[in-house]
């Protein structure tokens, strides 16, 4: 009887213990509302002259929350290949001050797209979400990034 209860209480804090470290590394809800200006663009031209199925964009800009400080809060790098059209598909990371966000997804235009989060480090481990951009101004090229993290 005496094992059953040492066993039973043991069960009980590996659970506990589980539990509080599960609630720890979750990330959301929560949302974050930032701006970024582009900081770079280059495009990769691969086949035939002109856009085709996979040519490439890299895209990098500085992030900045100008609410508190007028110098960058991070920064963050996206790469896109080409696969019809206009149409790409695009992985980039987020650098921010606690942590780095993963995002990835397809694109059409660049003036409104959604990625989906699918992951970070630091402050953002195991991050799930979405990411929308919105062009703001074409030059400098500017966006508002909002992010919906949920988990």
């Amino acid at each position: 009887m005496l094992r059953l209860l040492v066993a039973s209480a043991v069960l009980a804090s590996v659970v506990a213990a589980a539990a509080a470290m599960s609630a720890a590394t979750a990330t959301g809800p929560a949302s974050i509302r930032v701006t970024d200006e582009q900081s770079r663009l280059v495009n990769v031209d691969v086949g035939r002259r002109g856009r085709s199925p996979g040519d490439m964009e890299i895209v990098t800009a500085r992030i900045y929350n100008r609410r508190i400080r007028d110098r960058a809060i991070g920064h963050w790098e996206l790469v896109c290949t080409f696969t019809i059209g206009v149409r790409r598909s695009c992985r980039g990371t987020i650098f921010l001050p606690k942590g780095k966000l993963v995002v990835g997804g397809s694109i059409r235009y660049r003036e409104l797209y959604e990625l989906a989060i699918l992951g970070g480090t630091g402050l953002y481990d195991n991050a799930r979400g979405t990411l929308t951009v919105t062009r703001l101004q074409r030059k400098p090229r500017r966006q508002f990034l909002y992010f919906r993290l949920t988990g």
